[in-house]
């Protein structure tokens, strides 16, 4: 196989932001530099569910840590939500708005009117993720949704489901934990327009004319599952949630096409996976890494870093067994 990189045939990189360019307000080690490094060719959107912020203020924060980003390169959830809530409700409808800004500014320039309590009469239902939201808009959604049983359900958009966010100070809980308190108190579950959706893809692959993307996120259960759901490869990089212990346990629809450490490995070239077979044994090496499986038992052969990983990772994802169901060393995870 000709040697490739993960950035061959890609005119579109998608790159997620909360744990894969910054950190809280600070930028993660490398990102800002490798993304400012692909030039020209490559187009850049930067794709994120934090429905809390407005495209323009994401951009002056990546602008403020050195990428060059405007507003038009931001694709937000709340954007891919206003293009759902425009094939559910007629222009111009009074919408019930939870949460902040970002999403706010969305469906003002949607054209609808935003409303905060379920007494206005809202066509929909759009919730996003704030730090300010709490019990009482919550309440408000759950009023205007359960309605009194005679108008039919509302439509109901979630901006994303992501159950935590990463902060400076560590992980706090995400837009799914307040989905799920409405969805407690209502009984039924809203479309989501974020990742991993496929929405929020078509929304950034519509606005840059290509379908020839690559995703680069730090979740498997958000970026990944909705890269694989939007049909274009992925890059998972360990420098946000997901690790080596979520990498191995990944299930067929949450694995990245390539693993990287940083950023920096995006125009490194990738090295190919061998598997060898010998009566009883498969062999699968990536770079300098080889990993053995005999029946249920994986034994580290040689290598250590992102190769292990990547050899530890295609033996258990070929085996056809659940990773629960073999014996895996802990050098493969710690």
């Amino acid at each position: 196989m000709a040697s490739r990189t993960p950035l061959d045939g890609v005119e579109l990189v998608l790159a997620d932001l909360d744990g894969v360019i910054y950190k809280g307000p600070g930028a993660i080690p490398y990102a800002v530099e490798s993304i400012n490094a692909l030039g020209t060719s490559v187009r850049i959107a930067y794709l994120t569910n934090n429905a809390s912020r407005t495209d323009v203020t994401v951009a002056s924060h990546l602008t403020e840590l050195g990428l060059h980003a405007s507003p038009g390169d931001v694709v937000t959830s709340p954007q891919a939500a206003v293009t759902l809530l425009k094939e559910l409700v007629a222009e111009g409808s009074t919408i019930l708005v939870v949460g902040g800004d970002g999403l706010v500014d969305e469906v003002l320039k949607g054209g609808f009117t935003v409303t905060r309590s379920a007494l206005d009469g809202p066509a929909a239902v759009v919730q996003g993720f704030s730090p300010e939201v709490g019990w009482v808009h919550l309440a408000e959604a759950a009023f205007a949704l359960n309605g009194d049983g005679t108008t039919g359900d509302l439509p109901w958009i979630a901006t994303n489901t992501d159950w935590t966010i990463p902060q400076a100070r560590g992980t706090a809980p995400g837009n799914g934990t307040l989905v799920a308190a409405v969805h407690t108190a209502i009984g039924r579950l809203p479309i989501v327009a974020g990742k991993p959706e496929v929405a929020i893809f078509s929304e950034a692959m519509t606005r840059f004319g290509t379908s020839a993307a690559l995703m680069i996120g730090d979740r498997l259960d958000t970026d990944i599952l909705g890269a694989h759901r939007a049909g274009i490869p992925s890059v998972l990089v360990l420098t946000g949630i997901d690790q080596a212990k979520q990498v191995l346990g990944a299930v067929p629809e949450e694995r990245p096409t390539y693993i990287l450490e940083d950023l920096r490995q995006l125009n490194q070239t990738y090295p190919e996976t061998i598997t060898t077979e010998a009566p009883g044994i498969t062999r699968t090496s990536v770079g300098g890494a080889t990993v053995r499986r005999e029946g249920g038992t994986l034994t580290v052969e040689c290598g250590t870093g992102i190769d292990l990983l990547r050899a530890g990772a295609a033996a258990i994802w070929n085996s056809g067994a659940a990773i629960y169901a073999l014996d895996v060393p802990p050098e493969l995870y710690s």
